[in-house]
């Protein structure tokens, strides 16, 4: 087997494995937190940190992990990621205490798998650059961004089909995965890198990142939860200052690496226009995609899916089967986009690609509450054809635009950039939809009521925080069930049977949150078409096909120049 395929193998083994795990937790929480024994409505703060802590520390790793691939090897820190991922599972899998314990251990084992998910993402397209010939990497890279994104929906499917036997097995999943490419990996790949071993660790560089969107996206987070009598955190002391805090050393951050010797994070690269537009489409790709799936499984799961018979038990799973269109599109167009781009350039295929994910939003925007899945299946497998068209050509675009040596660091200052986007969309996808449902719940709840005739309930019912009520949709339960548990039985009992049938009932709360959710689920699908289309001008303006190999070769070019320029300064830090 030639080597190139050997090396998209274990890619595309690392990055299934690592999109699985990201999503697989998504839909399997409500599994969890009944297996550690947690009542979701009082864990707001677990629930955030397992969904989110995961993707904050793989992007604030990133970068650090990108220079010390272009310094050590790639294959090197590769192969760690897979053995340290694979031991993350084994202890999430291990779990040993409930309640609260369980929480904090589960979370702190995913931050181990978190790391070598960075290891082995930081290093996946470089790794790909340095095995394919330009001519073939976009068609490498288009095949390996099936599996990044398609991976993301096999998570839903697995998690819901793994959840109902035992929540455990929901990371088990991961570690066959894990074994089989560390072995193949450690017997099979080789180094292929050109190494900059000159290249000293930009310390401060790393501090100053690290710290900055630690404490931007720790801000952002607990901005999330409620605070005194605020349903969200946005006026506590410790967000605000956390946040500016934040933004203060990320703010810093540029100007140190315009500075500092070996800067972890190459701003020059920036000069060149391809690297930089398509870098930017990807952001706002990123913004645009990270808060949606979240908020689909929202709509799914807590409020299609019960109005049509299906129980709160078996939402999690029929939520994971109802997203599948997404993912053929993604598979079917993934590979495809990527053999185009190698033929005809990069330009009008990802723009293409975002123009459509625009379309399918609007199309979302303006879908009836009661829609027919044919609809939604098909703007889903719309919005899939996007994707898959946009990913593997922008994502060649930049590794084609570096020279060998920087292929490490320009991986992961592309992912670090995806990640980093992510996660800050599902904050404000979530924001957006906190905010609309704080604003009209009560009102909802209060007529929801009233046409039932249990008006004088209203006082009990309308106190269910809007962040319990988002997510107890989300975890597929009913919360009225919760907060009439609490009551005084003689008042439970003065409840006509007929109405707490209602009330408990699957299709009740659905409605009155429907009412208060889905106008700001429409705000969330119209930003996320902005942000798709400003990714579509930018992909337009990007230009024309760009391989910086070719370039090196024609005399008296920039990208000639500057290699001659690398060169010399190489020879001399070699002769010192």
């Amino acid at each position: 087997m030639e080597y190139k395929w050997i090396a998209l193998s274990n890619v595309l083994i690392s990055s299934l494995m690592g999109m699985i795990n990201m999503s697989i937790v998504l839909i399997s929480l409500p599994a969890i937190f009944n297996g550690i024994h947690i009542n979701p409505l009082d864990s707001f703060q677990y629930l955030l940190w397992i969904l989110m802590g995961y993707g904050l520390v793989t992007a604030t790793l990133l970068l650090s992990f990108g220079r010390l691939s272009d310094m050590y090897g790639r294959v090197k820190l590769f192969r760690l990621g897979f053995l340290i991922f694979t031991l993350g599972s084994v202890l999430c899998y291990l779990t040993p205490s409930t309640g609260n314990a369980g929480a904090l251990e589960i979370i702190g084992f995913r931050i181990i798998q978190a790391v070598g998910s960075a290891l082995f993402m930081a290093n996946s397209a470089a790794i790909l650059t340095d095995a394919f010939p330009p001519k073939e990497l976009g068609k490498a890279l288009g095949i390996n961004m099936v599996a990044l994104m398609s991976g993301q929906f096999l998570g839903l499917i697995l998690g819901g089909v793994l959840a109902i036997f035992n929540w455990r097995y929901v990371f088990l999943i991961s570690v066959p995965f894990g074994l089989i490419g560390t072995i193949w990996s450690f017997y099979k790949m080789k180094e292929m890198s050109t190494k900059s071993e000159k290249t000293k660790i930009d310390v401060v560089g790393n501090v100053t990142f690290v710290a900055g969107i630690t404490l931007l996206l720790i801000g952002v987070t607990y901005g999330l939860m409620p605070y005194g009598n605020s349903p969200m955190g946005w006026y506590n002391p410790w967000v605000i200052a956390s946040m500016l805090i934040g933004l203060v050393f990320l703010i810093l951050f540029p100007i140190i690496e315009s500075r500092v010797e070996s800067p972890m994070f190459r701003l020059d690269l920036f000069k060149n226009r391809m690297f930089t537009y398509a870098n930017g489409a990807g952001l706002l790709s990123a913004l645009s995609r990270g808060g949606m799936m979240f908020m689909l499984i929202l709509l799914l799961q807590g409020i299609w899916l019960p109005l049509h018979g299906y129980s709160y038990a078996s939402t999690p799973f029929w939520a994971g089967i109802y997203m599948i269109p997404l993912t053929v599109g993604i598979i079917i167009m993934g590979p495809t986009s990527g053999a185009l781009s190698d033929r005809y350039g990069p330009r009008w295929i990802a723009t293409g690609g975002m123009l459509i994910c625009a379309l399918a939003f609007i199309l979302l925007a303006l879908l009836p509450y009661n829609f027919t899945y044919l609809e939604f299946g098909s703007i889903l497998f719309m919005m899939g054809v996007g994707g898959g068209m946009f990913g593997s050509p922008n994502s060649s675009s930049i590794m084609n635009s570096v020279p060998p040596q920087d292929r490490g660091v320009a991986s992961g200052m592309m992912f670090t950039i995806m990640n980093t986007s992510f996660t800050a969309s599902m904050a404000i996808f979530f924001t957006i939809v906190i905010v609309g449902i704080t604003q009209r719940f009560p009102d909802a709840m209060a007529t929801s009521l009233a046409s039932i005739g249990a008006i004088h309930l209203a006082p009990i019912l309308s106190n269910i925080p809007p962040t319990a009520a988002l997510f107890s949709a989300f975890l597929g339960y009913n919360p009225v069930d919760a907060i009439l548990g609490a009551l005084p039985p003689a008042l439970v009992s003065s409840i006509p049977h007929a109405t707490l049938n209602t009330l408990t009932g699957t299709t009740w709360f659905p409605s009155t949150l429907e009412n208060a959710f889905i106008p700001s689920l429409r705000i969330s699908f119209i930003i996320g078409a902005i942000f798709s289309l400003i990714a579509a001008l930018l992909s337009a303006l990007r230009g024309k096909s760009y391989i910086h190999e070719d370039e090196v070769l024609k005399p008296g070019s920039k990208a000639y120049l500057k290699q001659q320029e690398y060169e010399k300064k190489n020879e001399s830090s070699q002769g010192k």
